[in-house]
């Protein structure tokens, strides 16, 4: 695998990566009306971890939809590490329902975003807090953002590879596995009291897991997430798989 060979910058491994990803069967179906995605999130709240599974269905064309949420119960305290058997413990948990009408459900960015690198990322983090600490932080938030909010098509993921690329101070930390026990390449951004790091599929390029932890005041988990499914539906509801 190109990306992995010896001697490449970070920089390096993501643009190779970027030029080198494959599509997925998701990314022919992208004509169809709603855009779905299912993703578990590990939040910090003022004292406790609060654990999310949304599945959300969105309609393209009129920000209609559904979401569909479990919740496991808040984990007191900061410093939760979350756990490979979490995953499956959200399965048991009671499920709500919410319909939302037109208009009520927003994607991240306008759609289409930008294929451009520079134009992606001036939309993601304002150009003129590029000299800030915090730049690095808030633009690999923003792509962390824009991967759990919207479908990403093989152009789109290229796209958002290459604003990585160019994140200051960005590190590669190896081949790593998500807690759902699913394989890709990790990196590492820490930037302004803050650690943040990204699994993407070697494959895809696609975002499977982030994680932030913060360094300063109260140190400890900010937030972690995976993004499980993605792809395009008939309705509502619908599921990915039969």
């Amino acid at each position: 695998m190109a990306a992995t060979a010896p001697g490449l910058t970070p920089s390096q491994r993501l643009t190779t990566l970027a030029a080198t990803i494959d599509a997925t069967p998701a990314d022919a179906t992208t004509g169809l009306p709603y855009t779905y995605l299912h993703t578990q999130t590990w939040a910090r709240a003022t004292n406790a971890i609060t654990r999310t599974d949304l599945r959300r269905w969105r309609h393209d064309a009129d920000g209609s939809g559904q979401e569909i949420t479990r919740r496991l119960p808040d984990v007191p305290g900061i410093n939760h590490r979350p756990q490979p058997d979490e995953p499956t413990l959200f399965a048991k948990a009671r499920e709500t329902s919410t319909r939302h009408r037109a208009g009520d459900l927003h994607p991240y960015l306008p759609t289409p975003p930008p294929l451009d690198p520079a134009a992606l990322a001036g939309l993601l983090t304002p150009r003129e807090l590029a000299a800030e600490s915090a730049y690095p932080r808030m633009l690999t938030g923003g792509i962390v953002g824009l991967a759990t909010s919207q479908y990403l098509n093989r152009e789109q993921r290229a796209a958002c590879l290459r604003v990585l690329a160019a994140v200051p101070g960005i590190t590669y930390a190896g081949a790593s596995t998500d807690i759902a026990g699913r394989p890709g390449l990790a990196f590492t951004v820490t930037a302004d009291e803050s650690t943040s790091t990204l699994i993407v599929d070697a494959r895809t390029g696609e975002l499977l897991a982030a994680h932030e932890r913060l360094t300063g005041q109260r140190p400890g988990l900010f937030s972690h997430v995976l993004v499980l499914e993605r792809g395009h539906t008939t309705k509502a509801g619908a599921t990915l798989r039969p």
